[in-house]
């Protein structure tokens, strides 16, 4: 496995990191349990959860799963979606930040978190006392670093000349879609993180499947995202479609498969820290893997980013966002 810093900060994680919003959803508890303890028998550290996914059944499984194991795992989980339909259940204000704070630890079974992460900006709370919240999280020893996640780039360097006026502890990292069917972070947040040190890790690195080749010709393979989530067919578009196609061409002649060089591709782009990846068995994550020790030429980079080009300037693939009060 190799190992990268995360942003500017001396944390090292794995290239390669394991996403959890399956888990207790399209993977039940003890394939979870085995996909968790495969990632770490194979040497990744980076895993990444939230308060809300599975409805709070991710985190619970991670701490069944890391029990015994906590030292090896770099444990990221974040807060700021809606939790719940009442006032103060959301968002990043100082209420409902501790409150998610001690909910997580409790379900993870542990007393800290290696990377706490605002899920969304929020536009109804300052940033001052977001920020002032986490630094006191950190002060407290219940959160070693801090990240951001779905910032707009302006959002994301507010928040680091506010840290750094205040003397905050600063963001290490932040997570956006990024893929070859989403190149949008490179217009503004690449050079932005790059500028500052700031660490990306992309989420739906495959694009949900589409980069997989799995729905060639708009089929929906039993028991893929689109199968499960009929709202997920938004996103198999033709364009996206024929990139997943071409991409597989590629992979092809160079002995890969299409998981695997779409991960290693993302994971050479400049800034990016650690790739997180979903699983929904051992043998998905497996495939993901080989992506580590991937080697290809620059003939092949070439080919791969005219292929993807034209998803510099599309729409991002996804991006959550919390609404104005």
């Amino acid at each position: 496995m190799n190992f990268r810093r995360l942003g500017n900060s001396g944390l090292q994680v794995s290239s390669l990191g394991l996403g959890t919003n399956a888990f207790g959803k399209r993977a039940d508890e003890a394939t979870s349990i085995r996909i968790v303890h495969h990632a770490l028998d194979s040497g990744l550290n980076f895993m990444d959860t939230a308060n809300i996914y599975a409805g709070t059944e991710s985190e619970r499984i991670i701490g069944l799963a890391l029990k015994g194991k906590r030292q090896q795992a770099v444990l990221a989980t974040k807060a700021g979606l809606p939790a719940g339909r009442g006032p103060n259940q959301s968002g990043s204000s100082r209420y409902h930040l501790q409150q998610e704070l001690e909910d997580s630890l409790r379900r993870l079974r542990t007393d800290y978190v290696d990377l706490y992460q605002i899920h969304t900006f929020d536009p109804s709370t300052p940033l001052e006392e977001t920020l002032r919240t986490l630094d006191d999280m950190i002060s407290s020893g219940k959160v070693r670093y801090i990240g951001a996640s779905n910032y707009a780039a302006w959002e994301l360097m507010k928040a680091l000349s506010i840290s750094e006026r205040q003397r905050f502890a600063g963001y290490i990292s932040t997570q956006c879609s990024y893929s070859l069917a989403d190149r949008t972070p490179e217009k503004e947040l690449v050079p932005l993180c790059l500028d500052q040190g700031v660490g990306i890790i992309p989420y739906f690195p495959l694009a949900g499947g589409i980069l997989t080749g799995k729905y060639a010709s708009n089929r929906a393979p039993a028991g893929s995202r689109a199968d499960t989530d009929p709202s997920f067919t938004r996103f198999l578009t033709e364009e996206r479609i024929q990139l997943g196609e071409e991409v597989g061409r590629i992979a092809g002649e160079v002995g890969s498969s299409p998981t695997a060089l779409s991960l290693a591709w993302l994971m050479n782009r400049p800034a990016v820290s650690t790739v997180i990846v979903g699983a929904t068995r051992v043998e998905q994550l497996q495939d993901s893997l080989q992506s580590v020790s991937l080697v290809y030429d620059a003939e092949t980079e070439d080919r791969l980013n005219e292929a993807s080009c034209r998803f510099v300037h599309s729409e991002p693939f996804a991006v959550y966002r919390l609404p104005e009060k």
